[in-house]
């Protein structure tokens, strides 16, 4: 008998983990050996616990989920990131599967779909919920969509960080980057995405599906 799938939690919601657990511990070859509420505790669990799979929510307290599956490839190649999450725009599947997240189901999808993602992804299959692979399909490329394309992985954080109000600095220090090359970046965003401000900046976003237009939605919500 083959030993149980270890599976790494990354949710910053201690409710929703538990249901998550839960969920999948019905399943007696899946074993959830840890949890974590943002990504510098889930680094730490990585290297601990070795999971096979991680997953990970969009929406945390420092890095967003795409920033962290990409740091977390960096350290463990190995490890297969499935991304869970709340939002259903093409460009964030998009952005999580460049990042090297091997699948993208959204939290609308019925409870056993997450245990076939979390099988499907530690074979090294690449899963994506019926929404998102529909969404991804009947998708019609705008302008805005290929502007949104143009930016880097690093480019595109930061943008979703300035579209939602953060600062210079803190965006700096969240990201571990000096004031100056995140305003660098921010210069760089700004010359691909054609906005002159930040107001113009933010609309491309909420073209895009970044943000929505009263502003929710948005990872750091």
């Amino acid at each position: 008998m083959f030993p149980p799938l270890k599976v790494l939690l990354v949710d910053d919601h201690a409710v929703v983990r538990e249901g998550y657990r839960r969920l999948l511990e019905r399943s007696p070859d899946i074993q959830v050996v840890g949890e974590a509420g943002n990504s510098a505790d889930a680094y730490q669990l990585l290297s601990r616990l070795r999971p096979a799979v991680v997953v990970m929510d969009i929406s945390l307290p420092d890095v967003s989920g795409i920033e962290a599956t990409r740091r977390m490839l960096a350290r463990e190649p190995d490890v297969r990131v499935l991304v869970f999450s709340m939002h259903e725009e093409a460009v964030f599947a998009e952005r999580a599967m460049q990042a090297g997240a091997r699948g993208y189901i959204t939290k609308a999808s019925a409870p056993e779909i997450l245990i076939d993602a979390v099988r499907a992804v530690a074979r090294g299959e690449v899963f994506l919920s019926r929404d998102i692979a529909q969404t991804l399909a009947l998708k019609n490329l705008r302008d805005d969509d290929a502007t949104l394309k143009s930016l880097s992985a690093r480019e595109f954080e930061i943008m979703r960080l300035l579209v939602s109000g953060q600062t210079l600095s803190a965006i700096a220090e969240k990201l571990g980057l000096s004031y100056k090359t995140v305003a660098n970046y921010q210069s760089a965003i700004r010359q691909k995405t054609g906005a002159q401000t930040a107001v113009e900046l933010l609309r491309i976003a909420e073209r895009g599906g970044v943000v929505t237009a009263d502003g929710a939605g948005t990872p750091d919500q």
